[in-house]
């Protein structure tokens, strides 16, 4: 692994923390219920972004992602919170502004792809070496509380290489959580469904302009943060896909999924095209025009199929003109004397491939994915009842086609009746609810937590 020496320091200023009163009104503000920590978030606020900021350099091998800004936090925080995927480990950390006497900070979010974990660890290490730095030694031990798969696979390397204490927990329970409450440690969190959940409940219930439905006339419209949140469905889309019924805090059950999600994109372009990232794909589907690669209903019916509701333009089998096309192109290249050889060549040839390219392999498989992962989604709401779906996971990536295919799949079959809605940082919802999950020691109303 990298020195940490290399790691540039431009978004990881842990500052040196106040003393922390515990007065009542002051445990009452941090508290959001018994047995959770939370950040105060009165106020806060997600900050624009500036693409020419340094917060969004990738020198560090990490995306990073908008703050959100919380100008009225005063407890201590010492953890990082830690998501380890499949396919990308996301992390969320506090910091407060340099040099700044007054209270507030920031959460700040970022990512790394899972087979770059090393470059990750790297920047916790340089987290802890800031807060040491800032705090002297007798400040309490930075601790990181992780979840997700990846927080059982690399849990031996995290605690060797970091050298502080790693803590895991429930992924499902953190993923709700997330939408639910804040971030307090850096916390290795096992067990997804908690996580995610916390996360989610945090995002829902506290961060104003972070929820938001789509329509054609408002692609983003905003959704007051409220309290009273439950039932909902929690569809998860990362390399796969989990479904959550949600009826309370500790009252959740996974009810579905699929295995057809984000890897299954990622990994079928990457054999099917020359693009190698997930961002790649996503701007190659952009450019492309799926109309050229699937049979459509206008395709058969040469119009409308107003009987049942279904329009030309509606898809009736993904990738279903391809052979005929294909077949097309070949017999055309025989003719000219030219010949394909191997299913890679012909997929990669002009001449053999006809009249779509790689960019309509993209969209056409972006729709696929999507438009399966929304009726599923659909089947499961009916089948429990539950009016309000929201979609997290890094699949999504604030890409709009992919949130337009799933709200108009949820709108369609539902017949209206049911509500699609998405989260600017969906891909974060198992690390915040791990950052939330964090309890420091001696703290609360008697010392007791559930």
């Amino acid at each position: 692994m990298a020195s940490a020496e290399k790691i540039p320091s431009s978004a990881t200023q842990l500052s040196r923390r106040p003393k922390l009163d515990t007065k009542d009104s002051t445990v009452d503000s941090t508290l959001l219920s018994p047995g959770i920590v939370k950040i105060n978030v009165q106020g806060a606020y997600i900050v624009n972004e500036d693409p020419s900021s340094p917060i969004n350099s990738s020198q560090d091998g990490a995306q990073h992602d908008t703050d959100i800004r919380l100008p009225n936090h005063q407890g201590v925080v010492s953890h990082i919170a830690l998501d380890i995927g499949g396919s990308l480990a996301k992390l969320v950390y506090f910091s407060r502004e340099p040099h700044a006497e007054n209270l507030g900070g920031s959460l700040h979010f970022l990512k790394f792809e899972a087979d770059q974990i090393d470059r990750c660890l790297e920047f916790v290490v340089q987290l802890k070496a800031d807060q040491q730095s800032l705090n002297g030694d007798d400040a309490e031990k930075l601790c990181v509380i992780a979840t997700g798969g990846g927080a059982f696979k690399h849990y031996d390397t995290m605690k060797k290489v970091l050298g502080i204490e790693v803590i895991r927990e429930d992924e499902m329970e953190c993923l709700i959580l997330g939408v639910q409450s804040c971030i307090y440690t850096i916390a290795v969190i096992s067990k997804l469904t908690r996580s995610v959940l916390k996360g989610l409940d945090f995002f829902i219930s506290e961060i104003p302009r972070e929820v938001f439905s789509y329509s054609d006339v408002n692609p983003t419209s905003f959704v007051d943060a409220h309290a009273d949140i439950y039932p909902y469905l929690l569809v998860n889309i990362g390399s796969g896909v989990s479904m959550i019924k949600v009826s309370g805090k500790r009252d959740y059950q996974r009810i579905g999924g699929t295995s057809l999600g984000g890897g299954t994109f990622w990994g079928l372009l990457s054999l099917l095209t020359g693009a190698s990232t997930f961002d790649e794909m996503l701007k190659m589907a952009d450019r492309g025009d799926n109309a050229r690669v699937d049979m459509l209903v206008g395709d058969i019916y040469g119009t409308d199929y107003g009987k049942i509701g279904l329009k030309s333009n509606t898809i009736a089998s993904s990738f279903g003109k391809v052979f005929k096309t294909k077949r097309q192109a070949e017999s055309h290249a025989e003719h000219f004397g030219m010949s394909s050889q191997g299913s890679q060549q012909s997929l990669e040839s002009p001449e053999t491939r006809g009249e779509f390219g790689t960019e309509d392999i993209s969209r056409s498989l972006l729709l696929a994915v999507s438009n399966n992962i929304g009726q599923i989604a659909y089947l499961q709401s009916e089948k429990h009842q539950l009016e309000h779906i929201y979609f997290g996971g890094s699949f999504i990536r604030g890409h709009q086609q992919t949130i337009k295919t799933l709200s108009y799949a949820i709108n369609f079959w539902s017949e209206g009746s049911k509500k699609a809605y998405f989260l600017r940082h969906e891909g974060y919802l198992g690390s915040v609810g791990a950052f939330v999950k964090r309890q420091p020691k001696n703290w609360g109303r008697k010392n007791s937590f559930e």
